[in-house]
Parts: structure tokens; C-alpha cells; sequence
């Protein structure tokens, strides 16, 4: 099974996905996006540095190809091989960051990370609800896209919630307020129950 974890910076992602590979045990991959293998963690910093401009679609496709590298070469053989891949971001980041945030446009977007990942779609994933201003507040770094404000955030948490209601199938909201096993509680509850299907 493939699980992928999205919300605002600040949303408690992060946190989630170590309690849920915890929860799920030893035949579990932890991932994030964009990392997980040499060149995309070498992306990963390029794209994090607020210091270094980048042009939307050059951000665009950095993403992309770190995406790409991590499926290749972790995402799919682990799958293949039976294991569970928890993944702390993916696609819908791109389409809420670059394609609504951005401007760049959902189809665009769309496009250029069908190409990336091959249509590899997760099977579940666990969208992490807060306030954006509560998230930004409590975002412990000072990345590219934290430094871009509220009103950017709020744009993001806007694009999320039409990607849920779009796809409904696939996305589960769970409710980000509480304690960290609060929200792990609930995020069980709907992994338990796609599990038991």
C-alpha cells in the first residue's frame, strides 16, 4: 500500500508519518518529498533555500525530477517487494504549491508529474486539515515556502480542499487540531479501516 500525507507547512506531517510507520511496523518505508535518495535530497536543498530564486517552473520541475528519481529508485521496488510506502508529501503538494499557489495552473501541473511518476497514484491519502496562520506559527523552519506568508498558505489550504472533494476516493481529511496522538488516533481509524478492505 502506498500512503501519502499532505497539508500546510506547520501541519504535523512530519510527526504523523513517524507515528504511522511506527504504528505499522517493520515492513514500512518512511519517506519525504522531495528526498529519499542522493539526488533528490541534493534537490530537496536547492528548492529549500529561500536565498536562491528559482523561476515557478524551474520549481516546477525540481520537484518533478526528484519525484521521478524517488519513485524509480525506492517507491516502486519497495512496492513490488510488498512493502508499505508512507511518504511525507507527493503529487498534491505540486498541484496546491506550484499549480494554484504558483498560478501555474492544476492541468499544467498535472501533466508534467504524470510524466514523473509514471500514473503511480497512492492508494490512500491522509490530508492533514489546520488553520494556516496556527501552521505557520508553528513551523519550525524558514524555508522558500514558509517565508511566502499567510495569504500563500491560505491558497494552498484552499487547493487541498478542492483536491479532496474532487477526489474523494482517495483523500481523507483528518482533523490536524489536538494532541499528536489525537491526530494519530485518527489517522489509525481510517488507515485500520482501508487496511481491513
Amino acid at each position: 500500500m502506498f500512503i501519502t500525507l499532505e497539508g500546510v507547512d506547520g501541519s504535523g506531517k512530519t510527526t504523523q508519518a513517524e507515528l504511522l510507520v511506527a504504528a505499522l511496523g517493520r515492513n514500512t518505508v518512511r519517506l519525504r518529498e522531495p528526498g529519499g535518495t542522493p539526488a533528490a535530497e541534493e534537490i530537496r536543498s536547492l528548492l529549500a533555500d529561500p536565498e536562491t530564486p528559482l523561476d515557478p517552473i524551474a520549481e516546477l520541475l525540481l520537484f518533478c525530477a526528484a519525484r521521478a528519481d524517488l519513485i524509480g529508485r525506492v517507491i516502486k521496488p519497495a512496492l513490488e517487494t510488498g512493502q508499505t510506502v508512507v511518504c511525507d508529501r507527493f503529487v498534491d503538494s505540486t498541484i496546491a504549491y506550484q499549480g494554484v499557489a504558483r498560478g501555474l495552473g492544476i492541468v499544467r501541473v498535472r501533466e508534467i508529474n504524470d510524466a514523473a511518476t509514471g500514473g503511480l497514484d497512492p492508494d490512500l491519502t491522509l490530508l492533514i486539515r489546520i488553520d494556516p496562520a496556527k501552521g505557520l506559527r508553528r513551523a519550525q523552519s524558514d524555508d522558500r515556502f514558509e517565508a511566502e506568508g499567510l495569504r500563500f498558505q491560505e491558497r494552498v489550504a484552499e487547493a487541498y480542499d478542492d483536491i479532496s472533494r474532487r477526489e474523494p476516493h482517495r483523500v481523507t481529511v483528518i482533523d490536524g487540531e489536538g494532541t499528536p496522538e489525537e491526530v494519530h488516533a485518527r489517522i489509525m481509524a481510517v488507515v485500520e479501516a482501508k487496511l481491513a478492505r
